[in-house]
């Protein structure tokens, strides 16, 4: 099977279309093979391998493997059980440290895959692969691990993520496997309010590439902190510190603009990377998309998101825009501001019209002020 699967996915970045492709495969076998040679070309940016198995839907809810790599190195487990495992990115992660592993999953299939996964990353030996439902008795009665780890799925979008929705239950997963150990581990929505967690841990929340990508709770076994923020690749961490003095909050843009990363914000340590941040850094704006600061010197940071020098300003409206941007040269502009999805691309082809030069604006919004600024 896998010579097929190589082999649709070669007609398919070749731009055949289904039909020929089907052609050539066994009939019964076909979809089964499509959607995996799809899935291995979608999944470039997620893995550094090439060959592995997973479905569409296992692609979009495994963890990458940046995330997957760091958090086991974190926790280096001597034992772990992943009691929802999917195509198991994450178990085969801890699996490299633990002695025993355990992969749970109650659908066959994506077992099958995270079984040939871990034949792809050379840690099948020492996992042992469990299908059935994660919460019944007799699956739990079978695993004896140090730490339970669980990524449920989550549900489609709703007005407040809750663990009830989730798929375990983080509830369910802690009732059913309490007796066995203390230290839990729970992957959970970033937008969960951390109120509605009823144990005590860390809220770890993790950025990736510059987008808030995972919100890891661990039991108190396990934390390091209340709060944390990582930073990947580069491999920064923040932590919570109430004894640090409260961050100044300024009224205008000043020579220097610096993007903070979500996962700090989720986090709530903006106040401490003020202060992990060598130099003079003020706090301008915080929405929900976007926080940003003010200097007035140029600052390095791994812990900056973006970093920019601000050009001019003028007022927040599509004509003063564009009229800015002609005159001072800009051929493109970005907008970094929080509008409707709807309105996106008719108000920025307003402020680009008739840009003819070289250079690309970055436009921000403060109040009722149009920010316009050069990435550093």
């Amino acid at each position: 099977m896998e010579d097929y699967i190589k082999l649709t996915v070669e007609m398919i970045r070749r731009g055949y279309d289904e039909k020929k492709i089907r052609s050539k495969l066994p009939r019964e076998m076909a979809d089964e093979i499509i959607e995996i040679a799809r899935a291995r070309i979608r999944a470039k940016d997620k893995f550094s391998r090439s060959d592995l198995w997973m479905d569409m839907e296992g692609l979009r809810y495994a963890t990458h493997e940046i995330v997957a790599q760091y958090r086991a190195e974190r926790v280096k487990p001597e034992s772990i059980a992943d009691v929802s495992c999917g195509i198991g990115i994450q178990l085969i992660f801890f699996a490299r440290y633990a002695s025993e592993a355990y992969g749970v999953d109650i659908d066959r299939r994506k077992l099958f895959y995270a079984e040939k996964n871990a034949e792809k990353y050379g840690v099948r030996e020492k996992i042992r692969f469990i299908h059935g439902d994660s919460l019944s008795p007799e699956i739990v009665e079978q695993i004896n691990a140090d730490v339970i780890f669980s990524d449920p799925a989550r549900p489609p979008q709703m007005p407040e993520r809750r663990l009830e929705d989730l798929l375990p239950s983080p509830l369910q997963v802690y009732e059913a496997y309490r007796h066995k150990t203390d230290a839990f581990i729970f992957d959970l929505p970033p937008q969960i309010r951390r109120e509605k967690i009823p144990w005590k841990g860390e809220f770890e929340y993790i950025d990736l590439f510059g987008a808030l990508n995972r919100l890891t709770f661990y039991f108190e076994p396990l934390a390091k902190a209340e709060r944390s923020a990582v930073l990947l690749p580069q491999g920064v961490r923040l932590e919570s510190d109430p004894s640090l003095e409260d961050i100044v909050q300024w009224s205008r843009p000043l020579e220097y603009l610096y993007e903070i990363p979500q996962a700090v914000d989720y986090a709530d340590l903006i106040n401490e990377l003020f202060h992990r941040v060598s130099g003079t850094l003020y706090m301008l704006l915080r929405e929900k998309r976007r926080v940003l600061a003010t200097s007035s010197e140029e600052l390095r940071s791994e812990y900056f998101k973006r970093a920019y020098i601000i050009t001019g300003t003028t007022k927040f409206h599509p004509v003063r825009i564009n009229d800015f941007l002609r005159k001072n040269g800009y051929g493109r502009a970005t907008l970094r501001v929080s509008i409707p999805d709807s309105a996106y691309w008719s108000f920025r082809r307003r402020i680009e019209s008739g840009l003819k030069g070289e250079k690309r604006a970055f436009v921000f919004q403060y109040r009722d002020m149009a920010i316009i600024a050069e990435a550093l």
